[in-house]
């Protein structure tokens, strides 16, 4: 047996670029700098990548308590001869709770943050619910470099938990190193790709209706590779 599922690895490269492409706040505000700060390619790069690396860091300080739960669920011996292991249930299961979660967040229309460009090429930052056309000045924050650095590390991927839970459960070191490793990989390359699109002047989707049920599919992508564990022998 591998390290680490290939499905599981599948699952996470998966995540990471439909997570960063769908969200225009991975990738617009370092498009917005480049442009009225006349950055140079270099340096566009560098501070995606570092606001990249400080995403996933804070994701991991979630994807820790996965590990957590995983190497305490591991000691049960007594029940790892359950169709699929224990481990493809438990991601099951974390897959669903995440993925009606997701769902409810949709549907709710919770506030989330949003960025704002002015015409004298000022960057602002405010929290907003869909189909809310107004927020007060006051309630908006001038965006530097350095301070949305911050707001990537305020902001964790909250799909790490469950995929990092599985090989903690597995006791597979390896395994959550380069699961971890997978999903910084490709959550950096997929904003340098969307900055770089935006860079040129081009444009990859419209991410707008994605974003908001972003959760619900990251919850379903967790639930298919669960599902594939338990009853189909992935």
């Amino acid at each position: 047996m591998s390290f680490i599922d290939n499905s599981l690895l599948l699952t996470a490269v998966t995540i990471s670029c439909l997570h960063t492409a769908s969200g225009p706040d991975h990738y617009v505000p370092f498009i917005v700098f480049s442009r009225t700060r006349k950055w140079s390619v270099a340096k566009t790069i560098g501070w995606t990548a570092l606001c990249g690396l400080g995403h996933v860091m804070s994701s991991l300080v979630i994807g820790m308590i996965g590990v957590v739960l995983g190497w305490q669920l591991s000691r049960f011996t007594t029940i790892t001869e359950v169709r699929g292991g224990i481990a493809g249930w438990a991601l099951l299961i974390l897959g669903l709770f995440y993925l009606i979660w997701g769902l409810y967040k949709a549907i709710a229309n919770r506030p989330h943050k949003h960025f704002d460009v002015y015409d004298d090429g000022d960057m602002y930052v405010y929290q907003h619910r869909h189909n809310e056309a107004y927020v007060a000045p006051q309630k908006r924050i001038r965006v530097t470099p350095w301070i949305l650095f911050v707001i990537f590390v305020m902001g964790p991927s909250e799909p790490l938990l469950p995929l990092l839970f599985y090989p903690a459960a597995q006791q597979s070191v390896p395994g959550i190193v380069m699961l971890i490793a997978t999903f910084t990989f490709f959550t950096i390359l997929t904003m340098i790709i969307m900055v770089l699109l935006g860079y040129y002047g081009f444009s990859l989707m419209k991410p707008v209706a994605t974003e908001r049920y972003m959760a619900a599919i990251s919850g379903a992508a967790v639930t298919l590779c669960g599902t594939g564990m338990v009853f189909m022998g992935w």
